[in-house]
């Protein structure tokens, strides 16, 4: 069993910055591929970035391409989003997700282990 925890979420102005973390527990993330996805009101969740095992390929959702940087410390047991230039419709929860298998995959069903998910606010 694995248990996710994010944090680093908050309030920010357009075109300021956050970095949220993903710290696991339980089991060490250890072969596992990781998401983060995000779910704004009345919308449906949504792929942002994702980062395989051994971090040799990451993918991001087009509309935070050039802005957000996925990437995790494995001796640390952590996954970060580094978001720049943030927008007011990136205002979402962020959640993290675990996947165990060498490649990060864009659809939720891929991830077996999910955190509570962090709130991000970006004002205009």
């Amino acid at each position: 069993q694995v248990q996710l925890v994010e944090s680093g979420g908050g309030l920010v102005q357009a075109g300021g910055s956050l970095r949220l973390s993903c710290a696991a527990s339980g089991r060490t993330l250890s072969g596992y591929a990781m998401g983060w996805f995000r779910q704004a009101p009345g919308k449906e969740r949504e792929f942002v970035a994702g980062i395989s095992w051994l971090s040799d390929n990451t993918g991001y959702a087009d509309s935070v391409k050039g802005r957000f940087t996925i990437s995790r410390d494995n001796a640390k047991n952590t996954v970060y989003l580094q978001m720049n230039s943030l927008k007011p419709e990136d205002t979402a929860v962020y959640y993290c997700a675990a996947n165990y298998r060498s490649a990060y995959r864009t659809s939720q069903a891929g991830y077996t282990y999910w955190g509570q998910g962090t709130q991000v606010t970006v004002s205009s």
